[in-house]
């Protein structure tokens, strides 16, 4: 089931301070929870989102070519915080002229989740699971990352924001292909009733490896009742803290919950966000 429009504002902001507040306490072991101080910034992860929104939104469809577009434009205009090295290597010969086809990192190395953290604004416009929807979805992973587990990891963050209320981590896992993005996610769903974030992230790993971050923030997005709740966990679990916050965020907003608004006061892409999501709703009526 297609999200409605009318959730991307809190899909973006909640991705958005999922970011900022995970971002400065990235690479730490475990921290106990902080907000930042005294600034707020947001890294690749928001970035790219609201540069694949805004793309999508501008045309009305899910175009490969004019998402690969988009980043070349933010890219050009100065860098990208935070960028790994797929989605580095990608832009930059995006930039030279390559194919978007042809840009995305290849082998093993490309199975970061460069394409999951930036994948969610798709699941507005595109029903996951329609058989050309996620060859389409294939597509637009692959402009950085060229690989299966950074593809399945992205179908996995939208079949989360797709997926009717009282769905299970486990009927999620039945739907993806056979990868170690589907075993983890398996594993955390066994996790008895009341483990920890701290348990689940130890079962998991934390890196930017996609089979590691995803899974996890899938598990911490199921199981939270807000967006506040899932972003805390997010963050002390520690590791990929700004990315792994972000998706959790970035889930659900589009499941319609939104960030305290103290903390939405604080992200510095607010107006940007409200913009575009005032934009698209007076087109869509």
């Amino acid at each position: 089931m297609i999200v409605p429009l009318a959730n991307l504002s809190n899909c973006l902001m909640a991705g958005a301070a999922g970011d900022c507040i995970g971002g400065p306490m990235e690479g730490a072991v475990s921290e106990r929870f902080r907000l930042p101080t005294p600034t707020w910034n947001i890294s690749d992860d928001m970035v790219l989102s609201l540069a694949t929104a805004k793309a999508l939104l501008a045309t009305r469809t899910v175009d490969p070519a004019a998402i690969a577009a988009g980043f070349v434009q933010v890219f050009s205009q100065g860098g990208i915080p935070g960028l790994g090295a797929s989605t580095l290597k990608a832009l930059r010969d995006l930039k030279d002229g390559v194919h978007w086809a042809l840009a995305g990192r290849r082998g093993e190395r490309a199975a970061g989740n460069g394409a999951a953290m930036r994948i969610a604004p798709l699941g507005f416009f595109l029903d996951v699971s329609d058989v050309s929807s996620r060859r389409t979805i294939r597509d637009v992973c692959r402009i950085t990352h060229h690989n299966d587990e950074a593809y399945v990891a992205a179908l996995a963050v939208l079949l989360a924001m797709q997926m009717p209320q009282g769905g299970s981590l486990t009927s999620l896992a039945a739907t993806l292909p056979d990868t170690r993005v589907r075993d983890v996610l398996l594993q955390l769903a066994a996790l008895p009733h009341g483990a920890t974030s701290e348990q689940a992230a130890l079962l998991s790993g934390t890196s930017g490896y996609a089979p590691e971050s995803v899974p996890l923030a899938l598990y911490l997005a199921f199981t939270a009742t807000s967006v506040e709740e899932g972003i805390i966990a997010a963050v002390e679990c520690g590791g990929d803290t700004d990315t792994i916050a972000s998706m959790v965020g970035q889930i659900l907003g589009a499941r319609g919950l939104s960030p305290p608004r103290e903390w939405s006061a604080q992200v510095p892409c607010r107006a940007e966000i409200s913009e575009l999501c005032a934009s698209s709703i007076d087109s869509n009526r």
